[in-house]
């Protein structure tokens, strides 16, 4: 069912990253998370899921095979794939400190089942107030469902790339969404501002005008859609590991 996995591991050149600077380490794959740093959490994830051996972009220090990267993600998506060519592949991020192999089998299950060429994992806001009511995340709101991001992307073929290829040019635009609905049309911004849109019909509309096919995967677990972004992201991680222990 995946055929390759990649793993965004780059950070933005003559940024100096806060958790970095916080944490005193140069990429945040090497920061550390309950003892464990955030690319080894990940690489246990996708093993336990019985995902391929991962490729890597954007980080030279450790033993996985590195693939060229971009200024941004869309750009190491693009340049990754470029490199290994090989389909389906699963993308994901090394601050997906709290994956696990029940979130990548659901995904790419679920990915598996709509038959598309690229899907998005989300969660919905439902699910992640439910087990995390104070945490902050941002959230798309269709008239269906207000969906936040995974880090989890199943790109099945080449056509896929496409969708990749448009989020590098408006990925500036991520943080607001009415800006991003208009982007991709003028009418499916406005149904998406009077709360009309939803989230199956911004797929079916987005896929169409790239020329490909999409679908979103709704991700039954809440902590599929908490990254280690900030610090107190970190905490609220550490957090919920402290918990479970």
């Amino acid at each position: 069912m995946v055929a390759s996995v990649l793993i965004l591991a780059g950070q933005r050149a003559g940024l100096v990253d806060p958790l970095c600077e916080a944490t005193g380490v140069s990429h945040k794959a090497e920061i550390s998370v309950a003892g464990i740093s955030m690319l080894d959490r990940v690489r246990t994830a996708l093993s336990d899921a019985n995902m391929p051996t991962p490729h890597i972009s954007g980080y030279s220090g450790s033993d996985l095979t590195e693939v060229p990267s971009g200024e941004g993600p869309a750009d190491s998506v693009l340049l990754g794939l470029e490199d290994i060519d090989t389909y389906p592949c699963l993308v994901t991020t090394c601050d997906h400190a709290l994956l696990a192999p029940e979130m990548v089998e659901a995904f790419v299950s679920g990915a598996v089942a709509e038959g598309t060429d690229i899907c998005v994992g989300l969660a919905t806001e439902e699910v992640i107030q439910a087990e995390y009511p104070t945490t902050k995340r941002t959230y798309l709101r269709f008239s269906d469902y207000a969906v936040s991001g995974c880090n989890l992307f199943y790109i099945a073929n080449e056509d896929g790339l496409k969708a990749i290829a448009f989020w590098q040019s408006v990925q500036h635009l991520r943080k607001n969404p009415l800006k991003l609905a208009k982007k991709v049309g003028v009418g499916i911004g406005i149904k998406f501002a009077a709360g009309r849109l939803s989230l199956g019909g911004a797929f079916e509309y987005a896929a169409g005008r790239i020329g490909i096919t999409a679908a979103p995967v709704l991700i039954p677990f809440a902590e599929a859609a908490i990254d280690v972004d900030k610090p107190s992201d970190l905490e609220l991680v550490e957090q919920i590991l402290a918990d479970r222990q």
